[in-house]
């Protein structure tokens, strides 16, 4: 689950950095909740081929994190916000993210 919950953040994240198809095949993957078959034949291609294509668009939000860090910053005020009384600040804080 926390997998699941993790690249979903990611996608939040960097998923106009992925091609339409790549956009689609993780929607209904994983927001549609449709198993690889059911993918594969609403796009008319191979289990295998969603299977792979699913395992790229992992590693690429992986590797945007890696180079650009979004989430871990995103973290990282989430924690700052949370210690923050000043509602003000607050909102800057959120307004900037």
């Amino acid at each position: 689950m926390e997998k699941f919950v993790y690249l979903n953040e990611l996608y939040d994240l960097y998923g106009n950095l992925l091609t339409d198809k790549q956009q689609m095949y993780f929607e209904d993957y994983y927001f549609n909740n449709l198993s690889y078959g059911e993918i594969a034949i609403k796009y008319s291609i191979s289990r295998n081929a969603i299977y792979h294509q699913l395992q790229l668009i992992e590693k690429k939000l992986k590797t945007f994190e890696e180079k650009l860090n979004l989430y871990r910053k995103k973290q990282q005020i989430d924690d700052i916000m949370v210690l923050i009384n000043n509602s003000k600040a607050k909102r800057v804080l959120e307004d900037l993210f």
